[in-house]
């Protein structure tokens, strides 16, 4: 049934304008509209709703993430435009920050400017 709808993702943040100023400005995503309900940034033809609530704290786990096919490349374009990429201790991390798992999937995670874990990957 829903196998071939659109998804809509769904994110919070603290601040619209701290929030738009990083979706738009450092990830490259395009705005489309900002109501009292929420701040509304198209990924690439998937709408992503991020709303605004008076108290929050991030969860220590992904969120929300995007597959490339390149990971080193947007890793390293993104770390340009002043993004800092986690660091876990647990996990054997590049340079860049990029884990490889057992299978060959690579992740790198980051976080948004409320905390909200982010994460890129690239699967095989």
């Amino acid at each position: 049934m829903l196998d071939k709808t659109n998804l809509v993702a769904f994110l919070p943040t603290t601040d619209y304008a701290r929030a738009r100023a990083f979706f738009e400005g450092v990830l490259g995503l395009s705005f489309r509209s900002q109501d009292d309900f929420a701040l509304v940034m198209d990924a690439n033809g998937i709408m992503l709703r991020i709303s605004k609530v008076p108290d929050f704290a991030a969860k220590p786990y992904t969120i929300l993430g995007w597959q490339v096919t390149d990971i080193d490349d947007v890793a390293a374009a993104l770390s340009a435009r002043g993004v800092s990429f986690e660091r876990y201790g647990f996990l054997e991390q590049d340079a860049l920050g990029v884990w490889t798992a057992p299978s060959g999937d690579r992740v790198a995670w980051f976080k948004d400017p409320d905390g909200n874990v982010l994460s890129l990957s690239q699967h095989v």
